[in-house]
């Protein structure tokens, strides 16, 4: 990784911008297969499966018989690290289940709201060179929870045609039986059109590529979606106290997710850097994906700053998807922290526990999405209605008050409907 020394604070925009593939060619790209599959349907899904991933597909679904034998491929090691990673991830997940509120808020006026899980959704998988069977705990446990009736997993195929079986093993755990083998943007169109055989669903969920990003954002305009997840992103706040080998390994395996990951070292100490640097060569050689960690390393750099107050405002600048706070006293600079998707706090909290099972989960906002959007939670999943009932003597007491708003806005059928009943009330009509 690239060492920057002290940059002035004028410049720290330009160094923290994300890498960007030619975002014109993306965004080009990805809308024509939006518009195929919207034309095509069912046969447009097949043919893009065939061009982009080399497969070719007699159907587009998995049948009951390979989600249930799934298990007999599955290590009974893995099974118990998935137990325990499904038990950590519900139990934090559960206490996040919203509560109805009843208020009143004058004499005769009560309002309240609650909440509703929203009844079809679509989770879209990462596959293909790495089968984030993963992704599938943290986005079908919190609509479990949530009660969403109807869950439609979409991930692409391997060159085989198969969905890896750790996958549909961690799906037919939480009772996903809707399993479509279709990833990349033409994944998010199904979702977000429907074809001849899947129907669309309500809002779209899960991370993914520049492309499977670039298309949530463009079928916003028809299906929500749950916030904008792309290339991976990592950010370590380090002071001497760090240690070097911890830090390049973090590093690494963000950088190992994909060549457009983008990582960033904040320390205050130059040693540290040339430290991490040295241990990143020789780490990097014992990665089966070398490559693509090399791609994103480029894409990174170390940053020395002037103390600790400078890194948390540089973090705060850029609203990494996953901050690691590794200093003397980390509480103290991570409470200060404003703009992140999550934080991991301390020597020993590795942000690879965050992926797979302390609990939180791992389907954050990147690209500085962090600044308005949060992760996925159990509110996530549901969406909230409010109510409210007015008494006689409450609307007495607040019809004055809406009269007098609705004239000064010049809308006077809203003034009226308060009106007509305060004159019948006075008129004392039941």
């Amino acid at each position: 990784m690239k060492i920057i020394e002290y940059p002035q604070r004028s410049l720290w925009k330009d160094l923290s911008a994300r890498p960007e593939k030619s975002m014109e060619t993306v965004r080009l790209r990805v809308a024509e297969i939006l518009d195929r599959v919207a034309e095509g349907g069912d046969k447009s899904l097949k043919e893009l499966t065939k061009e982009l991933d080399g497969v070719i597909l007699d159907s587009l679904f998995v049948t009951k018989e390979e989600i249930d034998s799934s298990s007999q491929f599955v290590d009974e090691n893995l099974k118990k690290s998935i137990d325990i990673a499904a038990s950590n991830i519900e139990k934090f997940h559960s206490a996040q289940t919203p509560r109805d509120i009843e208020v009143e808020t004058m004499s005769g006026i009560k309002c309240l709201q609650k909440s509703f899980p929203i009844k079809r959704v679509g989770l879209y998988i990462p596959g293909g060179t790495a089968p984030l069977f993963s992704t599938v705990l943290m986005l079908a446990i919190p609509a479990r929870i949530a009660g969403c009736a109807e869950v439609a997993l979409f991930t692409p195929p391997g060159k085989d045609g198969k969905i890896d079986a750790s996958i549909l093993y961690v799906a037919s755990k939480f009772g996903i039986k809707e399993i479509i083998k279709v990833g990349g943007a033409q994944a998010i169109a199904a979702m977000a059109y429907g074809t001849e055989s899947i129907r669309k669903v309500d809002k779209i969920y899960g991370p993914g590529n520049s492309y499977v990003a670039q298309a949530k954002l463009q079928v916003s305009g028809s299906v929500a979606i749950d916030m904008v997840a792309g290339p991976s992103e990592l950010m370590i706040i380090a002071d001497k106290t760090a240690k070097p080998t911890f830090l390049a390994a973090d590093l690494l395996s963000q950088a190992e997710h994909g060549p457009d990951s983008q990582l960033f070292l904040l320390t205050t100490e130059r040693e540290i850097g040339i430290d991490v640097n040295r241990e990143l060569s020789e780490q990097i050689k014992r990665l089966s994906r070398e490559k693509i960690a090399h791609s994103a390393l480029e894409n990174s750099s170390i940053v020395i700053l002037k103390n600790e107050e400078e890194m948390v405002d540089f973090a705060n600048l850029y609203g990494a998807e996953h901050l690691m706070v590794s200093t003397n006293n980390p509480w103290r600079a991570a409470n200060r922290i404003i703009n992140a998707g999550s934080i991991f706090i301390g020597n020993y909290s590795p942000e690879s526990a965050g992926d797979y099972a302390s609990g939180t989960n791992h389907s954050l906002p990147t690209n500085g999405w962090t600044k308005s959007f949060g992760g996925i939670s159990v509110d996530s999943f549901m969406h909230k209605i409010s109510f409210q009932q007015i008494t006689k003597e409450g609307l007495q007491l607040l019809g004055g008050t809406i009269e007098a708003m609705a004239e000064a806005e010049g809308l006077l059928a809203h003034k009226n409907a308060v009106s007509i009943r305060l004159k019948e009330i006075e008129n004392g009509v039941e």
